[in-house]
């Protein structure tokens, strides 16, 4: 049996399993245990099997799509509809469209007939839909890498969001901070765990107490308000604030002006208590005031507030960019690229814009 003549049915024949097993150990992808893969492998590479390149890109692009799950959340967070642009644009750029899928998901096989890959953005541990998403049979890039158990290959395109809060933690301190406090995302995706567990190393590491406090995974400015009143409230020392969710900080800004502390500063502030001078209380101590997103509320803020920039639509592009690779087969199932993000420091930590 000659290269020009062998098939996947040849191979299926020969190594004594299904067309669809023979396919997926081939392309790396679906439920197919390594034992299986490598006899399917090492048979086809001994009758001679050449995948015929043309006719898979062909299958490959028979739908024309790209699916996009994202967080529940994502509607009403700026950060994400941005990547989604961004992976919308790159995605064209490549002759595909991109499909926003339901938060809810659907089952894997009924995806796989639908799109010809998967972008899963930030996916949650406890998300339900996100197994299905992983294991539906075509090639899949995550935003951020999948915490919990998968059994097909994926590729990622990943930021390093340890050395991120860690950038602001070292910048609120050399600002003047003794007791910074961090407002973490509770949730099971990598970037809340990343950063609810630098937050609790950096303090031991550098001989500083930091104060933890969870709030919801997409925490609107009322709930970051809300905890930050009682945080100052309870820990007066505290004087610096860093706040993860997208859009939040506005309301860290409140609870400081609410509770007389000046932002920008960690020194004396605020007005002191009226009365007589043997009565007057102290001015507020200063407060820093720092975000692990940025966006529209931080640079629009009064005053602006220092924060991370993610670049969310590059970060989209890449992900898409990553996709359209891996589907080109210009790049492996289980590539996994880094995204650069930069610290962008403002007046709410005491720095120049």
């Amino acid at each position: 049996m000659t290269s020009r003549t062998v098939t996947l049915l040849d191979v299926a024949r020969a190594a004594g399993v299904s067309k669809s097993t023979v396919s997926d150990a081939l392309q790396g992808s679906g439920r197919v245990a390594d034992a299986t893969r490598d006899r399917v492998r090492a048979v086809a590479e001994e009758l001679g099997y050449r995948p015929n390149s043309a006719a898979r890109r062909l299958r490959r692009a028979s739908t024309g799509a790209v699916g996009l799950h994202l967080p529940t959340t994502a509607t009403r967070l700026d950060y994400y509809m941005n990547l989604a642009f961004g992976a919308v644009e790159r995605a064209q750029e490549d002759g595909l469209d991109v499909v926003l899928l339901a938060p809810s998901g659907a089952a894997g096989g009924r995806i796989a007939s639908r799109v010809d890959g998967l972008l899963v953005i930030d996916p949650e541990a406890g998300d339900s839909a996100v197994p299905g998403l992983l294991d539906a049979g075509v090639p899949v890039v995550t935003g951020e890498r999948y915490l919990g158990p998968s059994a097909g290959p994926s590729a990622a395109v990943v930021c390093d969001n340890a050395a991120s809060l860690t950038a602001l933690l070292d910048h609120v301190t050399e600002r003047g901070a003794r007791r910074p406090a961090v407002l973490a995302p509770s949730g099971s995706s990598a970037w809340a765990t990343a950063l609810r567990a630098t937050a609790r190393s950096w303090g031991p590491a550098h001989g500083v107490e930091v104060a933890l406090r969870t709030v919801p995974f997409a925490a609107t400015p009322a709930e970051a308000e809300e905890t930050t009143r009682a945080l100052l409230t309870a820990d007066p020392a505290v004087d610096a604030v860093i706040c993860a969710p997208d859009g939040s900080a506005p309301g860290v800004l409140r609870a400081a002006a609410a509770l007389g502390r000046d932002v920008g500063t960690t020194g004396g502030g605020g007005a002191a208590a009226a009365g007589p001078p043997e009565n007057a209380r102290p001015a507020a101590p200063g407060l820093l005031v720092a975000a692990c997103v940025d966006g529209p509320a931080t640079r629009g803020a009064v005053p602006p507030v220092t924060a991370v920039d993610l670049r969310p639509a590059a970060y989209g592009r890449a992900c898409a960019e990553l996709l359209c690779d891996i589907l080109a087969d210009r790049a492996a199932p289980d590539t996994v690229r880094r995204h650069a993000w930069s610290l962008e420091t403002r007046a709410s930590t005491g720095s120049p814009g």
